[in-house]
């Protein structure tokens, strides 16, 4: 990723991760290629600024809502507020990049000094003479230094057209394929169409971007209607090399300083670049004679090739930050750090697995040995409106143990019992304190359990559940499942009067000293 941050500055140039600049109010796009654009998506929302060629492609290709795009025209001197109050403003200028449709560098101007950021660029010595730059002191100068290397040699682009009409005339009965990336080098299928006096095919997609050009009409998406072909640079591969030969004579041209490595014989590499040579590169730092010098590919050093070109003026060590600027960074900061906070949720890693459920037989045989004491019915007939729905629930009398087994806390969950003669539930958590189905309100789930043989546990998941007159209990057998339910919203987990004990926070902690009270 190839981006900064304007140190001491509200400022961001090609960097789009929002959670490492909450502090910034201006956000720059050099141009359109992907790795300046990581993190640029169509969900971003906040003003971003760049050329007009730019912001119709930024628009076209991410869907960037236009609200949010600010073009600025090239060659003109555009002042804006680098605080909510504007007292303290940057003067921009656009300057022509050479790299790309719509790629430009920009020239900043504040308290901070002047910052020359050329993102991806291709030096001309006509870029000295726009009156932005000429005799002009650069502080800080943020250099493309891709083909930083004196070992790598690079023609110029003119120079490479001419190898490629080269290579094209030695092969005059067969088609041209061309790899390119999806944004770049327009100017090379222009001079190419001229010379051999040929539409370019390409795709409909790559047709749709060149509309939003100001470039010559050389192009077609009409296939097999010119002798040029444009394809993805990916595509050019031994596998289409073999399938394109199959059909027609072809020969591919990659048009790069990148390595590549060759894999069939017809596919021809040409140093053509949009990039900056090394003695390129030498020339414009020696005429500029920065203060100081930031490579923008981060993964490459090139301070040595150029300390005896920088200007021997004393470099400012601190950079004064003006009060109002400060006191926006510091707010945008400080509101940054508290959505965060905000976001943090608690995580317990002590939570239990589940409800676990004896088996049926282990359940008989539990029947079997308490077979000689006296069991007692109880139904429960209720009916409440729970979040605007009508829950209804009738069984008829079914027997329970007097000592109902310790339920295994899963969630927030709790267990209703069948009962005749009252309309109150007794439950071993509360020591036995009966609670009205009244506060029996908002409950998420209903699971069918065969623990008690006639109760139904509710859990923290959607509730399931029945008209009554479909549930049938018997005690040898677990309870008929209703042939359909009814899916209820949001039902809660305590009753009203024990949701204060019972809080989200505390429950599992309410729920074991519950368990070791009725032990006791």
């Amino acid at each position: 990723m190839n981006g900064t941050i304007l140190p001491d500055t509200p400022i961001a140039v090609d960097f789009w991760q929002i959670r490492r600049c909450s502090h910034i109010r201006l956000f720059f796009l050099s141009h359109m290629h992907s790795d300046h654009t990581v993190g640029l998506s169509s969900t971003w929302n906040r003003p971003l600024y760049c050329s007009p060629i730019t912001a119709k492609i930024l628009k076209h290709k991410l869907q960037v809502n236009s609200k949010w795009i600010n073009p600025l025209e090239v060659d003109v001197c555009h002042m804006l507020p680098l605080d909510d109050c504007g007292i303290e403003t940057v003067s921009v200028t656009l300057i022509d990049a050479n790299h790309c449709p719509g790629s430009v560098m920009f020239l900043f101007e504040g308290y901070f000094g002047a910052i020359l950021y050329t993102g991806d660029f291709r030096y001309s010595p006509l870029m000295l003479k726009y009156p932005p730059l000429k005799n002009k002191k650069i502080d800080v100068l943020y250099l493309d230094n891709t083909n930083c290397d004196p070992d790598s040699n690079l023609p110029s682009r003119q120079e490479a057209t001419k190898e490629i009409e080269d290579i094209i005339e030695k092969h005059p009965e067969h088609d041209i394929v061309i790899g390119l990336y999806s944004i770049g080098k327009e100017s090379l299928l222009v001079d190419l169409a001229k010379i051999f006096e040929t539409w370019v095919v390409v795709s409909p997609q790559r047709m749709e971007l060149l509309k939003l050009f100001d470039i010559e009409d050389v192009f077609t998406a009409q296939e097999g209607g010119g002798r040029i072909r444009v394809v993805e640079q990916s595509e050019v591969i031994y596998a289409n090399m073999v399938k394109w030969n199959s059909v027609y004579p072809t020969i591919a041209i990659l048009p790069t300083s990148r390595k590549v490595k060759v894999c069939h014989k017809n596919i021809y590499v040409v140093p053509y670049s949009d990039h900056s040579s090394f003695d390129e590169l030498i020339e414009f730092v020696s005429q500029i004679r920065p203060c100081s010098i930031v490579p923008v590919v981060k993964t490459k050093e090139c301070w040595l090739h150029f300390n005896r070109y920088l200007n021997s003026e004393a470099i400012k060590n601190y950079v004064v930050i003006p009060n109002s600027v400060k006191a926006y960074m510091r707010s945008q900061g400080l509101s940054s750090k508290l959505k965060a906070k905000m976001l943090k949720v608690p995580v317990n890693k002590n939570l239990p697995r589940g409800v676990e459920f004896e088996t049926p037989e282990k359940i008989q045989s539990d029947a079997e040995l308490d077979g000689g004491r006296e069991e007692k019915k109880t139904t429960v007939s209720t009916e409440e409106n729970i979040n605007g729905q009508q829950l209804a629930t009738s069984d008829e009398s079914s027997p329970i143990s007097e000592q109902c087994p310790i339920p295994t806390p899963l969630s927030e969950s709790t267990v209703l019992v069948s009962s005749v003669s009252s309309s109150t539930v007794t439950s071993p958590w509360f020591k036995n304190t009966s609670q009205t189905l009244e506060n029996e309100t908002e409950m998420p789930s209903a699971i069918w359990s065969s623990q008690n043989m006639n109760g139904t546990v509710l859990s923290d998941t959607s509730v399931l559940y029945a008209e009554t007159s479909n549930i049938i209990t018997s005690p040898s057998s677990a309870p008929c499942v209703p042939s359909s339910f009814t899916r209820a919203d949001r039902l809660s987990l305590l009753p009203c009067s024990k949701r204060e004990l019972f809080g989200s926070k505390h429950f599992h902690d309410q729920v074991e000293k519950c368990i070791r009270n009725y032990i006791h």
